[in-house]
């Protein structure tokens, strides 16, 4: 693979993960609420939904999962009712959490799955990497396609960890400036829900 090609690559990567979307505005939205800490193990658990999808282009089952609608149906609606329970969660929650709480173990491993599992489910990243990654290979290259896959997909997962880190911190310091407001931890949990309910509503309905 060309130099060319990977730096085109990440450039474009850049942008696609800087440009407003349910990831990073989830990202936002849960580093305002639990502090950056909570925010970084976020953004570790969706890139690691992007790497299982990375993997699961290189081996074909995005095209098999893309060519049976009833499977993409499922996974779409699966999805959708996991990020609903979420919210119902967030928005039964509201007013009680307490943001000056430290995270336990058990809070961070569960932030970490959500992470995960947000973006496992969701078959839109999956319809996206299996169209955007063919884009930058090179047949002719000396280094097989499958390898060429796991450098783009892992190239994505570095810059894209980078970034939501930086957005989490930045977020988390903006907390403490806020913090005053006795009435954010209400505010928060009701703006968390409402976010994941309009990442539902948007993957069953476009």
């Amino acid at each position: 693979m060309e130099s060319s090609t990977l730096f085109y690559f990440l450039i474009t990567s850049i942008l696609l993960t800087l440009a407003p979307g349910p990831d990073i505005l989830y990202l936002l939205t849960k580093s305002l609420a639990d502090g950056a800490k909570s925010g970084i193990i976020l953004a570790a658990g969706l890139i690691s939904g992007i790497v299982f999808h990375t993997m699961l282009v290189m081996l074909g089952v995005a095209a098999l999962i893309q060519s049976s609608p009833l499977a993409l149906t499922l996974l779409k609606y699966f999805g959708a009712a996991y990020l609903l329970f979420l919210a119902f969660g967030a928005f039964k929650s509201s007013g009680e959490m307490k943001l000056t709480r430290a995270d336990s173990q058990t809070s961070t491993a569960a932030i970490y799955r959500r992470g995960v599992l947000m973006n496992v489910l969701n078959p839109k990243v999956l319809l996206f990497f299996l169209a955007f990654l063919p884009q930058f290979i090179n047949t002719s290259a000396e280094i097989s396609v499958s390898l060429q896959i796991i450098l783009l997909g892992l190239t994505f997962a570095l810059q894209g960890f980078i970034i939501f880190s930086i957005v989490a911190i930045c977020a988390g310091r903006l907390r403490k400036v806020i913090l005053k407001n006795k009435n954010l931890n209400k505010i928060f949990s009701v703006v968390e829900g409402s976010v994941l309910t309009i990442i539902a509503l948007a993957l069953v309905f476009t």
